[in-house]
């Protein structure tokens, strides 16, 4: 079990990024607010997915052993080599015998290029290729001739001054994995490689990329905000480098960063087990493969240092971010088992949210060979454990460069920008500032909405955020990021209960003030918002129409709501106002997940609320949720739950800070604490079935008494 830390809250105030916390915020408790079990996926199926893009993959390969991008008609980038990777992967693990002739010509082919150096590496992108080969040569070992090995061995041998340009984004970390990889496998000399990959972390920026981050994320620099996305590229070569034994005077210190801005990483990833949106790449299907590997290095690192608990919670996120890809996977035709590249269903040669870089085989390269290093990572099983995206409990700050902001409640998670792209990078604004992404445990969060989007050639914006009426035409926040930025806080948490806000004001000018109060609990969110300044005003709703295949939508005066089938799950959007009635006469905008209609929903004597409801068949119907939706002075009342100041009362769990709780509504306490605590109960038809609390005291259960130890979950025979 994960020795506690409570460090629950944290704003930009309270860290400076050239002095980073001793500790990540993480929370200690670990009960969720809904049933919880494992998802029991085997690296086998790891495999399964790897296969399928490899037979795809196989589809298009030249007689050379090149992988022939079907949309561009050349090879590009780093397809081959990831191919040979995966290819020998699946021969290592006794799979997929027949495609071992393709392995061994992509091997022919990429090693062929690696010693031509970059006149030879398609798009000159030899650190990608140095990143991969040399791992691929002992998943062949025993597979093929010895001379054949002997061959590819000296052509990975070409100096490194032909291979690595000297970029010092995430570039340098892919040199620096792959150095060590041949240092280990005898392919140059290992004091060399030390020395290059010190080099590049004390010189070429690698270290003060992650070290003076405020968690210890990677900083590519190549938009403002940061990228997520590549923020994993970054970090998990450097990880990989210390999995890999990395020994040079460096080591300790690499280690400590990378594993702790994986730690962090953890609370960043969505809960239905996406990469977190925002910055160049984001909204890529390989963004998750990525998590899924680094989590799963982590589950088996952490297991090692005895904290099994921990590494059930890797062990769990890595299943998590697996799970999630499943949605783009293919089974039409030709295309069957590879991956849409962008997480959406439209054409890809339509490009939708790609980068000049986003292209099909080097992505579904990308995607293949991660989940090969997954699989290979995967080397002892360890019971899983929920993730902390499923527990709740925190409300944080990323550092100013990335500019998000996160919160979480039972599962129920917020994610914000609070700056948006005010140049476009590859023709594309990649942050849009605002609430971009609604998700929750055991939902479909691609309803969100995933991700807001701010169009490159209009300027048009759209994520959950305000909007106003300014000259005579209507503004939305996500239009203006170079007039406004946002300011997190935090009031209130709890793994069942956050309160927390977004202040967006001016950077300069005389226009309005906004304030965005949310309370999160495992139900949904209750979103209030205010302005000083502004006299018509609402928030938007963005509400997916359309990703490639069109969605179930309804809109009436109070509700909107958006599903992939009639009886699956919904997000419904819910005007808590009496009198103004929602609006839907503005243009949709794409983004990277699909058409987006921005609904507005009016402000009534100065306040706009809504409440954001994630619903799951078998749910109440969103019409009779806000039908019977009570606002109270210090919460509300609702079929789902309740709030009243600090404690929550839902359906499967209650808790909150207090000395006792009333489940039942009939003013009797079903718990009584000996002193006041934050605690968590786990309910199953109105009865304790578990309790856990912040610290030692006594619980009175009926004619029961508990005794209970901090954060150590004790479960109840009701």
């Amino acid at each position: 079990m994960s020795k506690p830390v409570i460090l629950l809250a944290l704003t930009a105030s309270m860290a400076s990024a050239q002095n980073p916390p001793e500790q990540w915020p993480q929370q200690p408790f670990h009960l969720t607010a809904r049933p919880w079990q494992q998802l029991a996926i085997p690296s086998s199926t790891y495999l399964d997915a790897i296969e399928g893009v490899c037979r795809f993959t196989a589809r298009i390969q030249d007689a050379s052993g090149a992988v022939i991008d079907p949309f561009l008609r050349t090879e590009h980038q780093y397809a081959t080599p990831y191919f040979a990777f995966a290819v020998g992967a699946l021969i290592h693990a006794g799979r997929a015998a027949d495609l071992l002739e393709n392995g061994i010509r992509a091997m022919d082919h990429a090693t062929n290029c690696f010693a031509r150096g970059d006149a030879g590496i398609p798009d000159a992108h030899g650190e990608f290729f140095l990143a991969s080969l040399p791992g691929a040569l002992a998943l062949y070992e025993g597979h093929v001739p010895g001379e054949k090995i002997a061959l590819w061995r000296e052509r990975l041998r070409t100096p490194r001054e032909q291979i690595v340009h000297g970029g010092t984004n995430n570039w340098r970390a892919y040199a620096m994995k792959g150095e060590w990889l041949r240092a280990k496998s005898g392919l140059m000399d290992r004091e060399d490689a030390t020395a290059f990959i010190e080099e590049s972390w004390l010189r070429a920026q690698q270290r003060d990329r992650i070290a003076f981050d405020r968690w210890n994320l990677y900083e590519d620099g190549q938009t403002d905000p940061e990228s997520h996305a590549v923020e994993g590229v970054g970090r998990g070569n450097l990880l990989a480098l210390i999995d890999e034994g990395y020994d040079g005077k460096s080591h300790e210190e690499m280690r400590r960063f990378v594993e702790r801005g994986t730690e962090v990483s953890l609370l960043l990833q969505d809960p239905s087990g996406q990469c977190p949106p925002g910055g160049r790449t984001s909204d890529h299907v390989w963004n998750d493969v990525l998590d899924t590997l680094c989590f799963d290095v982590m589950a088996e690192r952490t297991q090692q240092t005895g904290d099994l608990y921990r590494a059930g919670q890797f062990r769990h996120a890595a299943m998590l971010s697996f799970a999630s890809i499943h949605r783009w996977q293919r089974d039409d035709g030709t295309w069957a088992g590879s991956y849409y590249v962008t997480k959406n269903h439209f054409d890809p040669a339509d490009r939708v949210g790609y980068q000049p870089a986003s292209n099909y085989t080097n992505y579904n390269g990308a995607l293949m060979l991660h989940l090969a290093e997954a699989y290979l990572a995967r080397r002892t099983n360890i019971p899983e454990k929920p993730a902390p995206v499923e527990i709740g409990g925190y409300a944080f700050t990323t550092d100013p460069k990335f500019a998000s902001a996160v919160a979480n409640a039972g599962g129920m998670q917020l994610f914000a920008a609070l700056r948006g792209d005010t140049a476009r990078k590859f023709e594309r604004y990649w942050t849009a500032l605002g609430v971009e992404r609604f998700g929750r445990a055991g939902w479909d969060s691609r309803l969100g909405p995933s991700d807001g989007e701010r169009d490159a050639a209009t300027g048009h914006g759209v994520t959950f955020a305000p909007t106003w009426l300014e000259n005579g035409k209507w503004i939305r926040l996500a239009d203006v990021p170079d007039r406004y930025q946002g300011r997190f806080s935090v009031q209130f948490i709890h793994p069942l209960l956050v309160r927390c806000a977004i202040d967006y004001a001016p950077i300069h000018g005389p226009w309005p003030v906004f304030r965005h109060e949310f309370v999160l609990t495992p139900d949904g969110v209750l979103a209030t918002l205010k302005s000083n300044g502004a006299q018509a005003f609402g928030v938007t709703w963005p509400l997916i129409e359309d990703d490639g295949k069109p969605l179930s939508d309804r809109i009436t005066d109070r509700v909107a709501a958006a599903s992939y089938s009639p009886d699956g799950d919904e997000q419904c959007f819910l005007s808590l106002n009496a009198g103004a009635p929602v609006t839907q006469d503005e243009e949709r905008i794409r983004s990277t997940y699909g058409w987006l209609r921005p609904i507005r929903a009016m402000a009534v004597n100065g306040v706009s609320q809504t409440f954001v409801y994630p619903r799951s068949p078998g749910d109440p119907a969103g019409e009779k949720v806000r039908e019977s939706f009570r606002l109270t002075p210090d919460g509300f009342e609702s079929p789902l739950g309740s709030v009243r100041g600090t404690i929550y009362v839902g359906r499967t769990a209650a808790g909150g800070e207090g000395r006792s709780v009333d489940c039942s509504g009939d003013g009797k306490a079903v718990v009584t604490f000996d002193t006041i605590c934050r605690f968590v109960l786990q309910l199953r038809r109105g009865k304790i079935t578990a309790i856990e609390t912040d610290r030692k005291t006594s619980a009175h259960v009926g004619d029961k008494i508990i005794h209970l130890d901090a954060y150590v979950p004790v479960n109840i025979n009701s």
